[in-house]
């Protein structure tokens, strides 16, 4: 049996409630779902829960759960600004990280801004994508960046160690902030 949404519309919530605690009273125990839909109905000014469902479909209020508004997407937790500034200070003013992080908390979010300028969707030996990374760092040390791209799971390598893979993930709010700040997009 398919899931269909019902709205429930109450002119006067506290006529609602004590018809609601009138009937949960009388039960005398926790009452089962059927038993706690129909209460809700007969609260609301119907006879029982299939006259709600009866009068929502002829209203045309009824909506297959399929066709239901989808979940608002779960706001980001917010970022520390003080942070950030100290995150984008580690950063040129083209963009380029220019010195790795002190703190070991700080590095990841460095290293997102680092993935999102690698290219999606393709295959790097070591030494193009050493390349790579030697045009997004000023500090000359590309090993610790593959490394640490490779540690944290935003990159796979063969175990080989000839091809290497972007991992398509989604930043943490924090880098995502970060890249915004430097005015980057990811790819």
């Amino acid at each position: 049996m398919s899931k269909t949404l019902l709205p429930l519309h109450v002119d006067d919530i506290s006529a609602f409630a004590r018809s609601l605690g009138s009937q949960l009273a009388d039960c005398g125990r926790t009452p089962g779902h059927v038993e706690l839909l129909n209460m809700l109905a007969r609260s609301s000014g119907h006879k029982n829960f299939q006259h709600l469902r009866a009068s929502a479909v002829q209203a045309g209020q009824a909506t297959p759960a399929t066709q239901a508004r989808p979940a608002p997407e779960p706001e980001l937790p917010p970022v520390n600004p003080v942070r950030l500034t100290r995150l984008a200070r580690l950063f040129d003013r083209h963009g380029l990280l220019s010195r790795w992080p002190g703190k070991r908390g700080m590095e990841e979010s460095c290293l997102w801004v680092v993935w999102a300028r690698i290219p999606a969707r393709q295959t790097f030996s070591e030494a193009q994508l050493n390349e790579v990374l030697n045009a997004l760092h000023s500090f000359g040390d590309h090993a610790l960046l593959r490394r640490g791209l490779i540690d944290s799971g935003m990159m796979t390598r063969t175990a080989d160690g000839r091809e290497y893979r972007r991992v398509e993930r989604e930043p943490s709010a924090e880098a995502l902030a970060l890249m915004q700040r430097l005015g980057q997009t990811l790819k």
